[in-house]
């Protein structure tokens, strides 16, 4: 078709044929990029647990502009995204989040987010206006498949209840309906506080757990370098696998395989693509 619209000059065919050929490499790419999320696990959904490491006010907000990443991610890729728990910072920001995402192939896409995420920028907590380096530790999992059972002993396990926190006035929770449970013997601990009830907050901490046990499990299965341990780590220097720079220049690169974008706004607003898709070639 192109060289017959050559030869007679049809600029209108020429600009159809070139467009077909932008679908056929943007088809070829995610077919591609089908093959990297092959593992058994890669088609569940996620959680994303998001911790502020040391720093306190800097590194929170640090966290929540983490979260908000994935957040937006998720609605650009028009997944669905729930709050599980969440732990404010008493200035700003957030000491911890647990989120949960559900969509096609969202634990394959983020499963190598795991790990130190580093910003470097101009504080703007800070009234000399200085340079500030925070860090925080994201946590990917996979949400459990009903159809896997995994067995928990209820001696095992150590279930604590605490006054959920609201938004004030007719918000807060006046019960003690949010859940935390801590698996004994690998010291996994979990919380739920979204539900009114404590009843449906302590079942979705179970789901959670599940999913950590068996996420716990894989990795040991899969005899991979970093185990559960590992990737929570001291959040600090030397375990970054991203770091987010906006002053004196502005990047953002990933530390493991070395792609970078010169536009961190575009990232933090949830367009993350290029770096998850670098990450999946590198994993595999």
């Amino acid at each position: 078709m192109n060289e017959l619209a050559l030869e007679e000059k049809n600029q209108s065919v020429i600009n159809e044929v070139l467009e077909s050929i932008k679908n056929l490499k943007k088809l070829a790419k995610k077919n591609e990029t089908k093959c990297f999320l092959s593992n058994e696990t890669d088609s569940l959904d996620c959680y994303i647990e998001i911790h502020a490491g040391a720093g306190g006010t800097e590194s929170q907000d640090w966290a929540e502009m983490l979260r908000r990443m994935y957040l937006k991610w998720s609605d650009i890729k028009n997944f669905k995204s729930e709050l599980i728990s969440e732990h404010k910072g008493e200035e700003a920001g957030i000491k911890s989040s647990t989120i949960k995402i559900e969509g096609d192939y969202v634990f394959g896409w983020l499963k190598a987010e795991s790990g130190i995420h580093r910003l470097v920028r101009i504080s703007p907590f800070d009234s000399g206006a200085r340079r500030h380096t925070s860090f925080a530790s994201i946590w990917i999992y996979p949400v459990v498949d009903e159809n896997i059972e995994i067995e928990i002993n209820e001696k095992d396990l150590r279930i604590d209840t605490y006054r959920s926190s609201g938004a004030g006035g007719q918000h807060v929770n006046t019960t003690d309906s949010a859940v935390r449970i801590t698996h004994l013997p690998s010291k996994i601990v979990v919380q739920c506080q979204n539900e009114r009830s404590q009843h449906k907050n302590k079942d979705t901490c179970m789901n959670m757990l599940k999913a950590r046990l068996y996420d716990f499990e894989l990795k040991k299965k899969e005899q991979e370098s970093q185990t559960v341990e590992s990737s929570k780590s001291e959040i600090g220097w030397g375990h970054q696998i991203r770091s987010y720079v906006l002053h004196p220049y502005r990047m953002v690169k990933d530390n493991r395989t070395n792609f970078e974008s010169s536009n961190p706004d575009k990232v933090l607003d949830g367009e993350i693509d290029d770096f998850l898709e670098s990450s999946l070639y590198k994993v595999k």
